[in-house]
């Protein structure tokens, strides 16, 4: 993989937007395919990795491990795992993360108006 410059003008623009725009801010916390669909199934109760893998059948295994590091990174997404053989690891969201959950229920309200027309585009 390429290293990032980090001094590069395209690096200071997105550190810039990310710094002075909240939607900007957001969108790099929950951007992509996958991570709101994990966080909402995670919305509804704590759960395991094979209870996510099964909630979501079309994510890779490399995807789901890398999205719930990252959720949990950026302090959205708590595992917890118990010293137990087999090891028992469960997700929850944190309270960062809870306080997501009407921001993806407003977005998911939003998409079904404008499939169904009704801001008439």
């Amino acid at each position: 993989m390429t290293a990032i410059k980090e001094a590069s003008t395209i690096q200071e623009n997105k550190q810039y937007a990310l710094d002075n725009c909240p939607v900007t801010y957001v969108m790099e916390k929950i951007g992509g395919y996958w991570k709101p669909i994990i966080l909402y199934h995670l919305s509804t109760s704590d759960k395991r990795y094979s209870e996510l893998k099964r909630a979501i059948p079309a994510i890779t295994e490399k995807m789901l491990i890398q999205h719930l590091r990252q959720l949990e990174a950026d302090g959205l997404v708590i595992r917890e795992a118990k010293p137990v053989v087999p090891p028992f690891v469960t997700y929850r969201l944190s309270n960062s993360g809870n306080g997501l959950i009407p921001v993806i229920h407003a977005m998911a309200e939003w998409a079904f108006k404008e499939k169904d027309g009704v801001y008439g585009n």
